[in-house]
């Protein structure tokens, strides 16, 4: 069984306050994408030599997408074998299916469902000490290219606790025809999740004291693939969404859905984060939030609350803008919240400032200023919501 408290940081961060700080990027073995690769899983995992594989998935899962996956392993000569993910990525779940597969030593696990489901998978495939094969079934977040987890209490509350593993994915495998017949809500929030990438990543390599995931100074292709992310974000997304629309995986749709997994993947873990994913997970701690919307959503509202921090106007502006046009969330009224609560505030401050990538921004952030920011965004927010309306927010939340 894996030893479980490997932490990266002690690996790659400097020996002492006189010597340099390394900079270390990482990422999976391969990365695939495009219509109809799933039905060519067998093909790609018989370039590993692999003769067996575990299958996790959710029950929707294994009636619909597995079948494919178990019909091209078969024409390989793969075996398999099935395990049911049971809906949240906690201990408790990642240990039962742990001791379920155990027994069947598998070559590697195959990981095919959402962002709890992936990391879970990875957990479990560490535990087992097999390589992780990738199979996101959305491109609604950035977990399925990185060397770690993010694992929750059973009811969903993020507790701070963050699994990591020697290596990255040896494979990740993205079906854009499956992406194009998800409903179109996880790929919106896979846009706010992205976004934040590139605005986390400037912080860290910009200022020289912040460390990204790994305890390392970001590295310039990090930074860079958190700023073509972005870019792409802001150009494409819209026509993206109408190919999810029409379930149809354009060339646009190919750009979001690489940017949603493989560059923000990438650039969120070597280039680093920073607020937006400290209030992000900071959300967690509201039931009202945390049972209803998801975590790039979440993400979107932490980074306009980064961004009020900074006190980068134009592109606080630019950012809840375009978050508007694709539907996210950009006031506390579209996270079912009140601002005028202070208990609720309250608990978005502690839990946030009791994240450690909180400590990336080149300035202290007190419980003041946090609260501040809190209520800049969401007064921007409701300003630009009274501009342009919120139509496509109205749209997602609906379906």
């Amino acid at each position: 069984m894996a030893q479980l408290d490997y932490f990266p940081q002690p690996v790659f961060s400097r020996d002492n306050e006189q010597s340099a700080h390394s900079r270390v990027f990482t990422s999976p073995g391969k990365y695939i994408q495009g219509p109809g690769v799933l039905a060519k899983t067998g093909r790609y995992l018989s370039t590993l030599n692999l003769g067996s594989a575990g299958i996790l998935a959710s029950a929707r899962g294994h009636g619909s997408e597995v079948p494919i996956i178990e019909a091209s392993l078969s024409h390989h000569d793969i075996s398999y074998v099935r395990s049911i993910f049971g809906g949240e990525c906690s201990l408790e779940e990642i240990q039962a299916r742990t001791n379920e597969l155990k027994p069947a030593s598998p070559d590697c696990l195959i990981i095919l469902g959402g962002g709890k489901c992936v990391d879970a998978g990875k957990c479990i495939a560490y535990r087992l000490e097999i390589p992780a094969i990738v199979i996101p079934s959305l491109a609604s977040n950035d977990a399925p290219c990185s060397a770690l987890s993010v694992v929750y209490a059973t009811n969903g509350v993020f507790e701070g606790v963050v699994e990591f593993f020697h290596s990255n994915p040896a494979m990740v495998i993205v079906d854009t025809q499956i992406v194009a017949e998800a409903p179109e809500r996880f790929l919106v929030a896979g846009m706010g999740d992205a976004m934040a990438t590139w605005y986390e990543s400037k912080v860290c390599i910009n200022n020289p004291s912040a460390l990204n995931v790994l305890g390392s100074r970001p590295t310039l292709a990090a930074y860079a693939m958190g700023q073509i992310c972005a870019q792409t974000l802001y150009t494409d997304s819209l026509e993206a969404i109408k190919s999810v629309q029409a379930r149809n995986p354009t060339e646009e749709l190919e750009r979001v859905v690489e940017a949603n997994t493989l560059l923000s993947g990438l650039g969120f873990e070597s280039g680093g984060l920073a607020a937006a994913h400290a209030v992000a997970q900071a959300y967690t701690n509201l039931p009202a939030v945390e049972e209803n919307y998801l975590h790039g959503e979440m993400v979107a509202m932490g980074l306009l609350t980064q961004l009020a921090l900074e006190n980068d106007e134009p592109e606080a502006r630019r950012a809840t803008e375009y978050f508007a046009s694709v539907g996210l969330p950009i006031h506390y009224g579209q996270l079912s919240l009140n601002h005028r609560d202070s208990d609720v505030l309250n608990v978005v401050i502690e839990a946030a400032l009791n994240s450690g990538s909180l400590s990336n921004l080149p300035f202290d952030v007190t419980p003041e200023s946090l609260r501040d920011a809190l209520l800049s965004a969401n007064d921007l927010g409701v300003s630009i919501a009274q501009q342009v309306g919120d139509e496509a927010y109205r749209r997602l939340q609906a379906n």
